[in-house]
């Protein structure tokens, strides 16, 4: 190599140097910013909240008309506790309807057993094209009138939420995850801000997601809280509490929100409906869904609210096992990249406001493409160590940083835990999560990125499908024995 090109060589690294500097500094000055925002809207909420009495909604009129819909493949685990749960919430004007969307396992039998179910017809008119139904199943008895059950060929989740729907009775629908665990009051609390606003109408809100590994459930209901016994389950709690105590209450605060997540959402099903419904041909169906119901109302000057509400919790079953995690955010990561290039006309577009000027470049560089420029910086830190070109003590300093930096806002995230809702009260919990904290850069954080890559490559590939997520089911309390 000549001297002319060691040259050149070392002034494109000192770029891309550069450039990884910046990235980095911009990466964490929005962490720090989103995490403030979060705590001072989280701080106003529960001041604003914290007194109100959540049943008045309960007994009155004026309460939204719910539709809970659940679709459900291959659940047999799970599947009659989870419907007990979805029955059994604090409300009154709402159904359930599970879409069982072709199970190959005894899922719609144990349905029909446990439920006493038989074969009705519902003429509907289809507004969603789906995958054909085959059969509506009512309750022969009257104290599970409010729960439908479908059965459809399969035809994915998004095609399974069509369903659900086309055959709602009320105005509004929540969508679910069936092998989640809702909090008693949890509808009465998202259903709060349709009841508020008058000026804006309120499209969609969503709820809080909390890891439900080693809790203990009886009868459909959470009835003790624990931190996860392994560490997959366990560094999850820690990145689900970043994700929606720093993120989300920030995002909905700057009316930014792109995502809504789909194990536990409130939707106006006219907006849903008139914006498409969900689609079918992507695997992010929940993030795309609320773009582009946003996208419609900016379109057609619309004024409406998408929310974020902190404290209504469902308690759903995290991966335990790192292939199982790694094929959900790879779909994740396929999620993302579809989303984002189906709407890339809102990027950097100001008549998208805060969507298309913040949220929309956000996701495209921070969420999606901070794996890819993390790989790459990995790629170059190795060159630079063969070449014997890297300062050991500079690297040595930016790495401690950098971890400490990212330990430092994971236990930010505890301690907004902590002084809000404070699951986690026993000290085995605490130390649990912050050996957790202080290993998930080494033990998770090099596992998501693995993922991230995977999701890219499948996605040059042409793969469009979910893949099965195996589930462990929930931990259930045993009776006492009695001797006799």
């Amino acid at each position: 190599m000549t001297f002319s090109d060691l040259d050149f060589l070392t002034h494109h690294l000192s770029d891309f140097n550069a450039f990884m500097l910046l990235f980095a500094f911009l990466i964490m000055s929005s962490y720090l910013f989103l995490s403030m925002v979060s705590i001072f809207s989280m701080r106003n909420y529960l001041r604003k909240n914290g007194f109100v009495n959540y049943h008045v909604i309960l007994n009155s009129e004026l309460a939204p008309r719910l539709s809970l819909i659940a679709p459900a493949y291959n659940e047999e685990r799970t599947i009659q506790e989870n419907v007990q749960s979805l029955l059994s919430l604090n409300y009154n004007n709402y159904e359930v309807i599970i879409v069982n969307d072709g199970s190959k396992d005894n899922t719609l039998d144990y349905m029909v057993k446990t439920y006493d179910l038989e074969p009705i017809f519902i003429e509907v008119q289809e507004t969603l094209q789906t995958k054909p139904v085959k059969q509506v199943y009512k309750s022969r008895n009257p104290a599970f009138k409010k729960l439908t059950v479908i059965d459809k060929i399969n035809g994915g989740k998004a095609d399974a939420l069509n369903v659900g729907i086309n055959y709602s009775k009320h105005p509004y629908v929540v969508c679910i995850d069936v092998d989640c665990i809702l909090e008693k009051d949890a509808l009465l609390t998202l259903a709060k801000p349709y009841l508020e606003l008058s000026d804006t109408r309120v499209i969609a809100t969503g709820g809080v997601l909390r890891i439900a590994n080693s809790c203990v459930s009886d009868g459909g209901r959470l009835v003790e809280v624990n931190a996860p016994k392994k560490m997959m389950p366990r560094i999850q709690v820690l990145e689900y509490l970043r994700a929606f105590l720093l993120g989300r209450m920030a995002w909905s605060k700057l009316d930014g929100l792109l995502l809504i997540s789909g194990a536990f959402g409130m939707f106006d099903k006219e907006i849903a409906i008139k914006a498409g419904g969900y689609n079918p041909n992507t695997v992010g169906e929940d993030m795309e869904l609320v773009v582009r119901m946003r996208r419609y109302m900016i379109e057609n000057d619309l004024s409406y609210s998408v929310f974020y509400i902190p404290d209504p919790i469902c308690w759903t079953e995290a991966p335990e096992d790192v292939s199982v995690f790694t094929k959900q955010r790879s779909r994740w990561t396929r999620g993302t990249m579809e989303t984002l290039w189906a709407h890339r006309k809102m990027f950097l577009n100001p008549r998208y406001k805060v969507l298309g000027v913040i949220s929309i470049p956000y996701w495209t560089f921070f969420e999606y493409l901070a794996p890819l420029i993390e790989v790459a910086g990995i790629l170059l830190t190795g060159y630079l160590i063969i070449s014997k070109l890297i300062s050991w003590p500079l690297f040595t300093i930016l790495g401690v940083l950098v971890y400490v930096f990212s330990v430092a806002i994971t236990f930010l995230a505890l301690l907004t835990e902590e002084f809000t809702y404070s699951q986690y009260s026993h000290n085995k919990d605490l130390k649990r999560l912050i050996l957790g904290a202080l290993l998930e850069p080494f033990i998770f954080h090099p596992i998501t990125i693995y993922a991230a890559l995977k999701g890219n490559w499948e996605k040059l590939r042409g793969k469009n499908s979910w893949g099965e997520m195996k589930r462990s089911g929930f931990k259930t309390k045993s009776l006492p024995t009695t001797s006799s």
